[in-house]
């Protein structure tokens, strides 16, 4: 990606597309495809825009210059303030996001653009969450941004901001997605949380800067926080929620849903609830979410640092299991199921007793999972 001030020619183009009045993220990116640019569209003739199904006001937008010249007022606006912009053809763009149906054009950044590498994970929830709520959702994203997951949210009141700080608390990492120009302060209480994601996180919106945070921006910025992430937990949300709306995009985007259970007379409980009916997975600590990701994203969490604090860890591991329990948790594998003979043939010096005692305590711990057929893989 380009720093601020020094954006090439396309990105400048993307930038006008992006500000351009009536034109879709799918009929900008259908354009781009057939024409091959964003130079290339604001090159092309009327009649050829007109038969690629561009309507007449947009071509007339795009044939009177204005726009060109906004995106270069823009560009000098974000450069004042330290933000940069990524494209929707930058090597720095999210690929887990260019997956979903709309994705966004251009999304301005601020903070460290690697996180968009990692894999991340969404925790999102009521503005009004209870202390049980908070309390649930400070611990996961803890436990989860310890083991190397970007926690993804939207930096509102409440879960959201609590799952924020819980990442960073653990000095993980954290991504929050903005329903405003990404130089907008909304909530206003949570200013000191914004400065300290744009520091030590990473701050994203797909609006312009300088955007009021309007109701109707906030469930279109959904579908980038369910797009950035392997799946979406739901904490807290009533009935009505907009974190059912990204629930719902999660689905449809083909991501994991995880729900947390509540209290059956909390009006909270009734989004995580249903979507338990609906075959969300219920979730009562982090290896309920780490056990879904995919096999490279577990072996990548398992992964040791190479650093004392890791190896302090491994090493507190190791001596709460038992040998043989130890010696069953090196053979198995995250990503290739072990039958049960071969776990018994592999280990000749525990008795077939001892063996499945032992892989019935690592069941329990949650560091082993049973698949059908006996088989066993690790879970971390």
């Amino acid at each position: 990606m380009a720093a601020p001030g020094k954006k090439t020619e396309e990105d400048m183009h993307w930038l006008a597309l992006r500000l351009l009045p009536g034109l879709g993220t799918r009929v900008a990116l259908r354009l781009v495809e057939a024409l091959g640019s964003a130079v290339d569209i604001f090159r092309a003739s009327a009649t050829e825009l007109e038969a690629l199904g561009v309507s007449s006001h947009v071509v007339r937008n795009i044939a009177a210059g204005t726009v060109y010249e906004e995106a270069i007022r823009e560009a000098e606006r974000a450069r004042q303030l330290g933000i940069s912009f990524l494209t929707f053809r930058s090597s720095d763009y999210p690929p887990l996001l260019k997956e979903i149906f709309d994705p966004p054009l251009l999304l301005y950044a601020q903070g460290n653009i690697d996180l968009l590498k990692s894999p991340g994970l969404a925790i999102v929830g009521t503005r009004k969450p209870t202390a049980y709520g908070k309390a649930i959702t400070g611990r996961l994203a803890s436990d989860l941004a310890g083991r190397g997951l970007t926690i993804v949210s939207g930096l509102a009141r409440g879960i959201d901001s609590t799952a924020h700080r819980g990442a960073l608390d653990a000095g993980g990492k954290t991504i929050a997605v903005l329903g405003s120009g990404i130089d907008v302060v909304y909530p206003a209480e949570g200013k000191k949380l914004f400065a300290e994601i744009a520091e030590k996180g990473l701050l994203l919106s797909e609006f312009a800067v300088g955007s009021f945070p309007a109701p109707q921006n906030f469930p279109i910025r959904n579908r980038i926080i369910s797009g950035l992430s392997l799946g979406v937990v739901i904490v807290e949300a009533a009935q009505y929620s907009g974190s059912l709306i990204t629930a719902r995009l999660a689905m449809e985007q083909n991501r994991e849903v995880f729900a947390v259970p509540g209290s059956l007379t909390n009006r909270f409980s009734w989004g995580p609830h249903i979507l338990i009916k609906q075959g969300a997975k219920l979730v009562q600590d982090w290896r309920d979410i780490v056990e879904e990701l995919p096999a490279k994203v577990r072996q990548e969490l398992s992964s040791p640092q190479d650093t004392t604090e890791s190896a302090d860890k491994a090493s507190l591991f190791a001596e709460s299991l038992s040998a043989p329990g130890k010696a069953i948790y090196d053979l198995l594998k995250v990503d290739e199921p072990v039958h049960i003979d071969e776990v018994l043939d592999a280990l000749p010096q525990f008795s077939p007793s001892l063996v499945l005692a032992n892989l019935l305590d690592l069941e329990f711990r949650s560091l082993v999972r049973q698949l059908p057929g006996k088989n066993f893989v690790k879970t971390l």
